[in-house]
């Protein structure tokens, strides 16, 4: 059995081979991200990581089942995928530790940003100790979490310790959320809730619908000087709007784990803005994230091989193409 990787390794220090000892009898390959169609001779399992597996890609394959190695499946045609048969499943954030590595990052750059770390750095390394920077304590700030799934969970439960009033946002605020959120409510009503937030984080699920929903209008619904961070998907910002409301001194900074063009450019106005803490995507790029994600993963694609029932499958095929039982 063969699994590809549409990526050359999941870190600099991590190779998708160290998943072998999970995938004992299967060959494990690589391709660069867009050059999947090129590699699929022999391919049983594709895992995407950050490739596109696009229609063209699904047709010229024998393969049974395309599982991504953590949630997005945003750059996956799954209905293209059902006709053809071809399974699709995902690793939610909370069985492969995911939402865990996010959630710290997410805090990483709320604290930056409101201890102003860059600037007090700067006043250290210049000997300006008289220009050490005034922060904002977390202790009594309004946080808004947009998205309440496994990583805004796992946000939340990390900054009411810090005494934040915490707000949420869901697709479905009957739902609900954990004690520590005061108040659920749908997006209809974000823009009240930003007119009251220290910080907006976005944990939001891309789903395509959904693009640009932070944009002109919800950044100038926010707070004179509050800070955004986002640690969902790039494509869920107007960064254009982002820059706008960062240079009319509307928000007070960004914290931008994720970005619309990934790799993302670093000489971009964006990116190099004073206000903007950035990192390239390194949210779930935790060595405790790769090894339970990686043993989830091997685990659901080896109960795929086996012909049982799959896990976190997201389409539901009329037949199956690939193999059926190795038993």
């Amino acid at each position: 059995m063969r699994v590809l990787f549409g990526g050359a390794r999941y870190t600099a220090e991590l190779a998708w081979t160290d998943l072998a000892a999970a995938l004992p009898g299967w060959e494990i390959t690589t391709c660069p991200p867009d050059q999947v169609i090129e590699h699929l001779d022999g391919v049983d399992v594709i895992c995407p990581v950050g490739a596109r597996i696009e229609g063209a890609v699904l047709a010229a394959g024998t393969f049974g089942l395309v599982h991504q190695f953590g949630v997005g499946l945003e750059k996956v045609d799954a209905a293209r995928a059902t006709e053809l048969g071809v399974l699709v499943a995902r690793v939610p954030g909370d069985a492969g530790g995911n939402a865990d590595s996010v959630a710290e990052i997410a805090v990483l750059h709320l604290l930056a940003l409101s201890r102003r770390l860059a600037a007090a750095q700067a006043a250290l390394a210049e000997g300006r100790w008289e220009a050490r920077p005034t922060g904002t304590s977390l202790h009594g700030a309004t946080v808004v979490i947009v998205g309440l799934g496994t990583i805004g969970l796992a946000v939340a439960g990390r900054l009411a310790p810090f005494g934040t009033r915490l707000l949420g946002v869901r697709a479905r605020p009957g739902l609900g959320g954990p004690a520590e959120v005061e108040l659920v409510t749908g997006p209809d009503e974000l823009p009240g809730l930003l007119a009251m937030a220290d910080a907006v984080i976005c944990c939001a699920m891309f789903t395509g619908s959904n693009a640009g929903m932070f944009g002109t209008a919800e950044f100038s619904a926010m707070k004179p000087g509050a800070l955004f961070i986002n640690v969902a998907r790039g494509g869920l910002v107007d960064e254009d709007a982002l820059l706008a409301a960062l240079e009319s001194g509307r928000l007070g900074g960004a914290g931008l784990d994720v970005h619309s063009r990934e790799p993302a450019d670093p000489s971009s106005a964006l990116l190099r803005h004073p206000l903007v803490l950035a990192t390239p995507h390194v949210g779930g790029l935790t060595g405790q994230m790769f090894r339970r994600t990686g043993q989830v993963f091997a685990a659901n694609v080896q109960r795929w091989a086996r012909g049982e029932p799959l896990l976190w499958a997201v389409n539901s095929p009329a037949f199956r193409r690939g193999p059926i039982d190795l038993r």
